[in-house]
């Protein structure tokens, strides 16, 4: 069983990249994928927000077990008008984690906006998948030892690991704190090898980010020196159990 938890839908304002659906089913149906949580695309307005969060949640009960959203408002909103539509997101919609982009919304986890989200999601009792890599210093995954610490009871997901030029700072943030996951997009296979060694394939979780980048991904996962075990904990294991899921199955 393979579980993406990296993956997103619409267009986005930042990147100019469109992330469609059609992309979505090719990938399930190509690899094998057995669910996807999806996100909207970088956006800084509410309204193109909730555009896309409703998009994602009509493929959810489309699809039940297919496909899951993951809410990414942009966290300088204002706080009310932030807080209503991740409720929104959790509690109406079935979402089952928060983003923060520390890149695309220039958002620093342990600022003032950055604090608002994981409180929110201790609320909630979500995970929140945060950015790292790209966009230092906003993005350094040390940044994240101190929320790590403030939230123990949050798990949260470093997104891409670092991106290869901060993987030094991630693994060592993944030994630091027990809260802490990674997902493996744009992460060499020879540092997901140590890390699963030294810090637990149960600490990964296996992702896309963009579905054209599916079989580099799942090449890394096969190719690189894993254990049977720990790949079944990075590519579905993991997923499964910190955001609760029950995949419908293959493709």
């Amino acid at each position: 069983m393979i579980i993406d938890v990296h993956a997103h839908l619409g267009w986005d304002q930042v990147f100019d990249e469109d992330f469609t659906l059609e992309e979505q089913w090719q990938k399930h149906k190509e690899f094998g994928i057995a669910a996807t949580i999806l996100q909207p695309a970088s956006c800084h307005d509410l309204e193109t927000v909730r555009r896309q969060h409703d998009r994602i949640a009509e493929l959810a009960r489309n699809h039940p077990g297919s496909f899951y959203g993951m809410a990414n408002p942009n966290p300088h909103l204002p706080q009310e008008v932030y807080e209503k539509e991740v409720r929104r997101c959790v509690e109406e919609l079935g979402f089952v984690g928060i983003k923060i982009h520390t890149f695309a919304h220039a958002v620093h986890p342990n600022g003032r906006a950055g604090r608002n989200v994981f409180r929110l999601a201790r609320q909630l009792g979500v995970p929140v998948m945060v950015h790292t890599g790209a966009g230092i210093p906003f993005a350094n995954p040390s940044n994240l030892l101190e929320p790590a610490e403030d939230f123990p009871d949050v798990p949260i997901v470093m997104a891409h690991c670092g991106m290869m030029i901060m993987s030094g700072e991630a693994g060592q943030a993944l030994k630091m704190r027990a809260n802490l996951y990674a997902d493996i997009t744009w992460t060499a296979g020879f540092n997901l090898r140590h890390w699963a060694d030294e810090i637990g394939a149960n600490r990964f979780l296996f992702g896309t980010d963009h579905a054209d980048n599916t079989g580099t991904e799942l090449a890394k996962v096969r190719t690189c020196g894993l254990t049977a075990e720990q790949q079944e904990w990075i590519l579905h294991k993991t997923a499964a159990s910190l955001y609760r899921l029950r995949p419908a199955g293959n493709g």
